[in-house]
C-alpha cells in the first residue's frame, strides 16, 4: 500500500511539474506548484520525516505560494477595451532550447548520481540504532501550541492584515 501512495503522490508531483514548465497560463502555473508542493510534503509524510512535510506546508505552501498568488493578483490588468471576463494571465516562452539542455543536463548528471550510490550502508545495524524510534512532530506542536503560542498568534493576524491589504490593493484599479 506504501508503494502505491509513493507511486501515485510521485506521478502527481511530476505531472504537476511538468504542467508548471509547459502552461503558459500563469495562474494555472501557480496552481499546479500549490499540487507539486502537496506531492512533495506527502512523499516526506511517507518517508516518516513529519516535521519536514509541516514545515513544507507552512513555509512554501502557507508562505512562498501566497506571495506568488499576491504577485500574480496584483500585476493582472485586464485587456485595454475594459473585457474584464479574462481572467488569466499570459506568458510567451524563451529559450526553450537551452531550458531543455540544462534541465536534461540536471536530469542526466543526478540519474548517474542515483545509479553509483551506494544504498546499501543505510541499511546497516549500526545505522539503526541512531535513528529515532519517534517523531519529533508532537515535541514541536505541544511546544508551538504552550510556549511559542503568542508568537504564533502574532504572525497568524499579521498574514490575515497582508492578505486583506492585498485584495483591497488588487480592487482599486482605474475606475
Amino acid at each position: 500500500m506504501a508503494e502505491i501512495a509513493f507511486y501515485g503522490f510521485s506521478a502527481l508531483s511530476i505531472g504537476a511539474a511538468l504542467t508548471i514548465l509547459f502552461t503558459r497560463n500563469v495562474m494555472y502555473a501557480a496552481l499546479c506548484l500549490f499540487l507539486t508542493l502537496l506531492g512533495v510534503a506527502a512523499l516526506f509524510v511517507l518517508s516518516g520525516a513529519d516535521f519536514l512535510a509541516i514545515t513544507q506546508l507552512l513555509i512554501y505552501v502557507g508562505g512562498v505560494l501566497v506571495l506568488i498568488m499576491f504577485g500574480i493578483m496584483l500585476t493582472y490588468r485586464p485587456d485595454r477595451e475594459g473585457n474584464q471576463t479574462k481572467n488569466y494571465v499570459l506568458t510567451g516562452h524563451l529559450n526553450r532550447f537551452w531550458g531543455t539542455a540544462v534541465a536534461l543536463g540536471i536530469f542526466g548528471i543526478l540519474f548517474w548520481i542515483i545509479l553509483n550510490a551506494n544504498f546499501m550502508i543505510t541499511q546497516s545495524p549500526q545505522l539503526a540504532e541512531y535513528t529515532p524510534q519517534h517523531s519529533t512532530l508532537r515535541i514541536i506542536g505541544v511546544s508551538l501550541m504552550t510556549t511559542h503560542v503568542w508568537a504564533f498568534e502574532v504572525i497568524g493576524i499579521l498574514l490575515l492584515a497582508a492578505l486583506i491589504g492585498a485584495a483591497y490593493v488588487a480592487t482599486q484599479r482605474d475606475k
